[in-house]
Parts: structure tokens; C-alpha cells; sequence
């Protein structure tokens, strides 16, 4: 079905719909799933650069040595964050993002480029500069804590953005107070995470409502506290739960002592 749609280049979708100020939607579908909801698409172009329409996307999460956005996450505070760096592995290109939340539920992402997906270096000025500016805790220390990476297909429509995410794996960096017989990386199997993308204000989309009509409501899962719950089960879990024991697949591979990971943790500037 992909396969079929009417290609739109990068330059026109960031034109359209770069919706950095947005509200979001997620649903986890099995592939039949996907493929009903495919079937069923009002008209949608998909994003292709040099022939390809699936990318790949390399994340690394950065959190306080307490887990602060993690457990701001876990507890659904209204000022909660995520610090991460995306790769996009085809084109080498690589930003630091600041994820925040503003009223009525709207995501705010804020970027940069960046030269060291590991690690934030020159970009700590920033990050303490958005967090200030949402009025997020502040995160003087930020260590690298989960990695995901995951294949991604974006579709373009009149009233909205929808992203396709297949192949989600997390891999757990941060090792301190992790047993070794905890789990190092999981997988979601063949789940497809898809995520509907509005701009603030502008109510649910015909993806939406689609959704809907099928029978599915939005689920709560966040690529990083997810993922971390998911690997440490110590963590408070209530938001994932039932998602994670319902409707993810998940295939694990155990810690063995030879699995650490050395980290460097970055003051932030206050």
C-alpha cells in the first residue's frame, strides 16, 4: 500500500507540516491493523528522498542520575521533558532536541544541530536555556540512559502528519543499580507504533477518527519511559502497564557481566 502513494519531497513536508508545536496521538497496531487502516486512508502522499520512503532513526535519551524525566513521565506532571539526539542514519545527519509540554496536552520540540550523538558538549547552553524557558525542572547533571532505534515512514495529509515507526528497539546505557540479570535491550517485534501529528488546537484528525471508528484509542507510550520501563522493572510503570503486558510483543536480551557500559555525565549549565 506504501508502495502506491504519491510521493512528497522533505522541503514541501517541512513546508506544510513541521508542526514542532503540535498535539500527538499514538496507537500501537498489529500489521493487519495497519494494513485496515491503510486500506482505509483519505487521501495521503508519503515522504520519499532518493526512492526511499522508510528511514532509519537512532535516538539516545538523556536523563538526571535520579531518572527526573523519567519519573516526571511516571507521574504525568504537567512539566515534564525529554533531552535526546536523533540521528538520521541515511543522511549522517544528527540534532539535540528538548521535548516539553505546554497547556491542553501540545508537545513543543526544540533543536539544533549537533556533531556527537553520545554525548551533549556544546549543546548543555541549550538545553538548560529551553528548559528554563518551558519552566521544567531544572537537570544540572544529564547522563545518556536508553537508546531506540526504529524505521520510519512518514505520510502527509490535509490536516495532519502520521508517522509509521516499525522495528522499535531500546537499549539500556545506563547501568547503575541494574542487575545483571536484568534485561540489556528489547524489541517490540512486528508492533508498528503510529503517530498522529496536529497542529495545537486544531482537534483530532481523519487518521483519528479513523482509528476510532476501528476501535482503537490512543495508547500511552513514550519511546523513552517505555522503553526504560520496560528494562527496569523496579521503575514505576502504572502510565505503560497495561500497554506493555497487552499489546507490545516484547522479545529481550538479558545483561551478562560483560554488558556495562562506561557513561560520562554532563553538567548543564544553571
Amino acid at each position: 500500500m506504501i508502495d502506491t502513494l504519491t510521493p512528497v519531497g522533505l522541503d514541501e513536508l517541512n513546508d506544510t507540516a513541521a508542526l514542532q508545536t503540535r498535539h500527538d496521538r499514538k496507537y500501537v497496531l498489529t500489521p493487519d491493523e495497519l494494513a485496515g487502516l491503510l486500506s482505509a486512508l483519505p487521501s495521503a502522499r508519503v515522504l520519499e528522498i532518493d526512492g526511499a520512503r522508510s528511514f532509519a532513526y537512532d535516538s539516545t535519551y538523556f536523563d538526571t542520575p535520579e531518572l527526573d524525566a523519567y519519573h516526571l513521565a511516571a507521574t504525568r506532571r504537567r512539566r515534564r521533558f525529554k533531552v535526546r539526539t536523533r540521528t538520521y542514519v541515511d543522511s549522517g545527519s544528527c540534532f539535540v532536541e528538548v521535548k516539553t509540554r505546554a497547556g491542553r496536552g501540545t508537545t513543543v520540540k526544540e533543536r539544533q544541530p549537533h556533531d556527537d550523538a553520545g554525548h551533549l558538549g556544546g549543546a548543555r547552553t541549550f538545553v538548560s536555556a529551553r528548559l528554563a524557558d518551558a519552566g521544567a525542572p531544572p537537570a544540572p547533571v544529564l547522563t545518556p540512559t536508553l537508546r531506540s532505534r526504529y524505521h520510519r515512514t512518514t505520510l502527509l495529509l490535509d490536516d495532519a502528519r502520521v508517522t509509521l515507526d516499525t522495528g522499535l528497539v531500546w537499549e539500556l546505557l545506563a547501568s547503575d543499580g541494574v542487575g545483571p540479570d536484568a534485561p540489556r535491550s528489547a524489541a517490540i517485534g512486528d508492533r508498528v507504533v503510529v503517530e498522529t501529528k496536529t497542529a495545537a488546537g486544531s482537534g483530532p484528525s481523519s487518521v483519528d477518527r479513523l482509528l476510532w471508528r476501528a476501535g482503537h484509542r490512543p495508547d500511552r507510550i513514550s519511546k523513552y519511559a517505555t522503553g526504560l520501563a520496560v528494562l527496569v522493572p523496579d521503575l514505576p510503570d502504572a502510565p505503560w502497564r497495561r500497554l506493555v503486558r497487552r499489546r507490545l510483543d516484547i522479545h529481550s536480551t538479558p545483561c551478562t557481566t560483560t554488558c556495562t557500559t562506561q557513561l560520562t555525565s554532563e553538567r548543564t549549565p544553571s
